[in-house]
């Protein structure tokens, strides 16, 4: 008996990143930002001032990754980095007017997406899904 990707949840699993990663990045895009960017955005609005150190360690990047996509935010206008006054070493991340006013934008685009997304479930429906991607990504979680 061979593979048959139609019956591959693996299969069926990528897709469904794959898609929601498309129009997530449409939706982003109409306010200026890339995928990746909102994360960084929401541990700036729960905590400005954060280092670059901090951000990688949050999101799971690497350094070079965080550095990259913090040159792009600055050069958009949604963050600033300034050298700690404590330690000429650290450099830390500060959100503009321009990224705080993100902040109302960034969740609806959130909120759309769950929406197109779960059309047609049930608030049950809803709950259990959270509760399998949640038992999925435990179980693939390596810590």
């Amino acid at each position: 008996m061979g593979f048959n990707e139609q019956a591959s949840m693996g299969f069926l699993f990528a897709e469904v990143v794959r898609f929601h990663y498309q129009r997530l990045h449409f939706l982003l895009g109409q306010l200026g930002l890339y995928p990746g960017q909102p994360w960084i955005l929401y541990l700036l609005w729960r905590q400005d001032g954060r280092t670059q150190k901090e951000l990688a360690e949050k999101t799971q990047l690497r350094p070079a990754t965080i550095t990259v996509m913090l040159q792009r935010m600055e050069r958009a206008g949604f963050i600033q980095r300034k050298v700690d006054t404590e330690d000429l070493r650290v450099s830390r991340v500060y959100l503009t007017e321009k990224g705080r006013q993100l902040q109302p934008q960034v969740e609806a685009v959130l909120k759309t997406l769950d929406q197109e997304s779960l059309h047609g479930f049930s608030s049950r429906e809803r709950e259990q899904l959270r509760g399998y991607l949640q038992r999925l990504r435990d179980n693939l979680k390596k810590e």
